[in-house]
């Protein structure tokens, strides 16, 4: 049972998993053997990571070439940072250190806040071409926004972007999860990133009026009201754990009943 299961069984709901994407290899993994090559001789001074399935791939990667990616990492003192607490016990339990992780929320925009406020200036024996700023990689998936990368390079630092997994719809769900989403007996859906958000409206539709929305954060937000859909609950923490208090905050708050519509009275997220 999944880690969001447990918890909302303890908070007394009854979960339904259904996996909406899944992430596959890509065709050509010459580009990603090149960023574990250059990771291990010192050319990046930061490793930036944004999902705990970009850790997965490194890390599957990297031993297949190294004694693992903690150290191919440690071997160049190569520092690590990490959007969330997720990521960064995904990277924590291969032995990596993660050196920088943002104090408050889970974001990309709050993750190059982090890393510029560390005054890193750049390697002085990472390579004669270099920016200002510190070299970074940032390993990502195929439908992974740009922000970071972004935002680094506005501040001054060299980074290279680089997908490294490809993020495809999962099957489709079950035929009786089907019939419960559609007869609104599934009183709540809690989406983890746009791309589930994108998944569930492709597999299942718009939720019933009665079903509340609860997403992991301002990005999963903007896409879910991008088509249309209400949201009901943001998680002021960006992990599993953080999704279930959101629900259980918004019952708690509004009174909200179970397969009933939201009233007018109910607050916004």
């Amino acid at each position: 049972m999944s880690p969001a299961a447990v918890a909302l069984v303890a908070a007394g709901a009854e979960p339904v998993v259904v996996p909406l994407v899944r992430t596959v290899p890509l065709d050509d993994l010459t580009t990603l053997d090149d960023a574990l090559l250059a990771l291990g001789s010192g050319w990046y001074e930061w490793l930036t990571v944004t999902s705990q399935a970009a850790v997965a791939v490194l890390a599957e990667r990297a031993a297949t070439h190294d004694d693992g990616l903690a150290a191919l990492l440690g071997r160049a003192d190569v520092r690590v940072a990490a959007v969330g607490p997720g990521t960064a016990r995904a990277l924590e339990a291969l032995g990596v250190r993660v050196d920088v992780v943002p104090p408050v929320r889970s974001t990309a925009v709050d993750l190059v806040a982090a890393l510029v406020a560390t005054g890193s200036t750049g390697p002085t024996n990472r390579g004669a071409a270099v920016a200002s700023g510190p070299r970074a990689l940032f390993p990502r998936g195929d439908l992974a926004a740009t922000t970071l990368a972004d935002g680094l390079t506005a501040a001054g630092w060299a980074v290279d972007d680089l997908v490294v997994y490809r993020t495809v719809p999962a099957g489709p769900p079950d035929p009786r999860v089907a019939h419960a989403w559609a007869t609104g007996d599934v009183h709540a859906a809690l989406l983890t990133s746009a791309s589930t958000v994108r998944a569930l409206l492709d597999h299942l539709g718009p939720p019933p009026p009665a079903t509340r929305v609860v997403v992991i954060g301002p990005s999963t937000q903007a896409e879910a009201e991008r088509l249309g859909l209400r949201v009901d609950a943001v998680a002021d923490r960006q992990t599993l754990a953080g999704l279930v208090d959101a629900l259980a905050d918004h019952v708690a708050r509004t009174g909200a009943t179970p397969g009933t519509p939201p009233t007018t009275t109910e607050d916004s997220p």
